[in-house]
């Protein structure tokens, strides 16, 4: 088990040295998110925006007018909430090549409580125009996904997290931004699942499979473009689906996918994630069991999909 924003950090470095156009800007929060490493590496290149997240963005996005690859890092709360109207008009208003990269997501962020958990992120991102939404699912994916993201043009958010997760992929493992990963193949019931949750939906299918139901398990590392042609095959296939997410049911995974299916592929669906609510202070598997997006969630909520179209 391994953080996805130690991976994010790993990679960072990484792009420091491959492109000496990649910056890195953070709101007082380097060592959380993990740019350390790359402003010792590279302090001309670092950039301590202090408690400022809007105007963090806003010089980041002036940067990439620059010819820069800016990396803007604070926890999801701040990056999305606190600065939302500075990345819509300044970033994705004009389509500017500025990444936001946000750690501390969902109720994953544990102990620091409400205030910090950000449940309405991907909502919030996915729905500004020109914008591409991630979200790594374990540390192979983050490190991966990372260098996609660098390499994308245009304004990105990039999901990550604070907790180890399960590790779902090998080291070295390549991803393609707004093409899905299907995991696991099964006939009964498709789990299209992101972030932690994806290593949830995996244990989930191999419980599934022991009481004689198979499930296709899809990371749909990518909300946003979604990649439609997978989720119609793997629907089509099933004709039930499951979303799982730590993240709001409004709004996130689970809306993109089911405003697609709605449009192409009408299937019995059935939600996991936070039900409309603030989440609360414990540490995170606790928190994750408490507000139904764990794996006996995720395995409920297959059966229920399931009964459905039956």
């Amino acid at each position: 088990m391994r953080a996805t924003r130690d991976a994010f950090g790993k990679a960072l470095l990484e792009l420091g040295k491959e492109n000496p156009n990649v910056v890195a800007l953070t709101a007082d929060l380097g060592g959380s998110v993990k740019t350390d490493d790359f402003a010792k590496a590279y302090p001309d290149r670092f950039f301590q925006m202090g408690v400022a997240e809007a105007n963090m963005v806003d010089v980041a996005a002036g940067m990439s007018t620059a010819g820069k690859i800016p990396f803007a890092t604070t926890f999801a709360m701040f990056g999305t909430g606190r600065a939302w109207e500075s990345v819509r008009n300044t970033i994705g208003y004009p389509a500017l090549n500025t990444k936001i990269a946000c750690t501390h997501s969902g109720l994953g962020v544990g102990e620091d409580g409400a205030s910090h958990q950000s449940l309405e992120d991907i909502a919030l991102m996915r729905v500004i125009p020109n914008m591409t939404v991630v979200v790594a699912a374990d540390y192979a994916s983050a490190h991966d996904l990372t260098h996609r993201v660098a390499e994308h043009k245009g304004p990105v958010y990039l999901r990550l997290g604070r907790p180890k997760v399960k590790d779902v992929y090998q080291d070295g493992e390549k991803f393609e931004l707004g093409k899905a990963k299907v995991i696991r193949e099964g006939k009964d019931v498709a789990i299209i699942a992101c972030g932690p949750q994806v290593g949830f939906a995996v244990d989930a299918a191999e419980t599934l499979s022991k009481e004689g139901i198979e499930a296709t398990v899809v990371d749909m590392h990518t909300i946003k473009p979604l990649d439609e042609e997978t989720l119609i095959k793997v629907a089509t296939t099933c004709g039930a689906v499951v979303t799982a997410e730590d993240h709001n049911v409004l709004g996130g995974l689970g809306g993109a996918v089911a405003e697609a299916l709605a449009r192409t592929r009408p299937t019995p669906i059935r939600f996991i994630g936070t039900q409309d609510t603030f989440g609360e202070s414990g540490d995170p598997d606790s928190l994750w069991r408490k507000y139904g997006v764990h794996i006996d969630d995720i395995v409920k909520a297959a059966k229920a999909a399931i009964a459905a179209k039956n």
